[in-house]
């Protein structure tokens, strides 16, 4: 290839690569401000999904009082907020509704240049599919928004935490694939060390996700907010709630459980594996998110500490999902 071709390839290839890291950044403040969304409680203030229209929030008082009186319907205002004022009502709306638009934007900007590099075809040969698999990931997750937030809806003051698990593991997946081709187009160096140690690092990312699903058990149960001692449930280390098996995907205190015990399994693992590839962001990362978890534990669950565990676990992802891409290559077990 003559290097004039080469060097505006590599530049292709980094524009492309700069613009998956961008959406990359806006899904994980999209994963902050969903955590915020859901601590204040704002998740069903909005009844309605209308994808154009809902983009333009209430303008005059009148366009107010007609939101207002759509959200007194919903069972979370009758069971739960009942005598809220219009006031009160404007401060969760605006969450939910930045959340809504915010995933809008990640659209345009993930869709928009897609189109623009389909259409001039600059997209390196391999990865037409590749993007746009990301964009209809992209569509899912709308949809699984909302599909969330009806579980709310109709007899219930809350969403249901398996939906809420669902739509929080499709945005770390969105995360996860958007950095991983962004490394593979911006030429993220390989070492080729053992397939031991890349197997090691896969378990760790497998456990990483899963108690990442398991928070959000605990934030759709709201089993951050019993038993906030450390390291001892009250003054046990297995509570006497934790009685069945299926408790731990139903029962607050059982879900709470689980996922402090999957956390310090995790932690091992991502230490050790942070250790084997002498990775001290890695290893420092993990550190600060137990750390985080507990002291969101105990502060019973302040806002800016359960936003930070939030984002914490999408940077750990991010970095593992690193260090993944550049052992792709090991092969030799040892």
């Amino acid at each position: 290839m003559p290097e004039t071709i080469k060097n505006m390839t590599q530049k292709t290839n980094k524009a492309i690569a700069n613009w998956l890291y961008f959406t990359a950044f806006m899904v994980f403040a999209m994963a902050i401000i969903g955590a915020i969304t859901r601590l204040t409680e704002s998740g069903l203030s909005m009844v309605e999904w209308q994808p154009i229209t809902g983009t333009i929030p209430p303008l005059n008082e009148a366009q107010w009082q007609e939101e207002f009186n759509l959200y007194r319907a919903s069972p979370e205002y009758q069971k739960k907020n009942f005598g809220m004022s219009l006031d009160e009502f404007k401060n969760i709306f605006f969450w939910e509704w930045f959340h809504r638009v915010w995933g809008r934007l990640i659209g345009l900007v993930y869709a928009v240049p897609f189109s623009y590099f389909l259409l001039t075809k600059k997209i390196p040969k391999g990865f037409k599919i590749k993007l746009f698999i990301g964009l209809l990931l992209g569509g899912c997750q709308g949809l699984m928004g909302w599909y969330m937030v009806q579980s709310g809806l109709i007899d219930r003051p809350s969403v249901s935490h398996f939906r809420l698990a669902a739509h929080l593991s499709l945005a770390a997946l969105i995360f996860c694939y958007l950095l991983w081709l962004a490394f593979d187009l911006n030429g993220n160096k390989s070492d080729n060390l053992s397939f031991c140690i890349k197997r090691h690092g896969w378990i760790a990312f497998g456990f990483t996700f899963v108690t990442v699903v398991w928070g959000a058990f605990v934030a759709g149960l709201d089993a951050g907010l019993v038993y906030n001692t450390w390291p001892l449930m009250g003054d046990k280390l297995i509570p006497h709630e934790l009685n069945s098996i299926s408790s731990i995907l139903f029962e607050p205190v059982s879900v709470q459980f689980t996922h402090r015990w999957i956390a310090i399994v995790t932690a091992v693992i991502v230490l050790s594996f942070a250790w084997r590839i002498k990775s001290k962001a890695l290893a420092g990362m993990m550190a600060l998110q137990v750390i985080l978890g507990i002291t969101t534990l105990l502060s019973m669950v302040a806002i800016p500490l359960a936003a930070a565990h939030q984002a914490g676990a999408f940077i750990l992802l991010g970095l593992l999902v690193y260090w993944l891409h550049r052992l792709r290559r090991g092969t030799h077990a040892v």
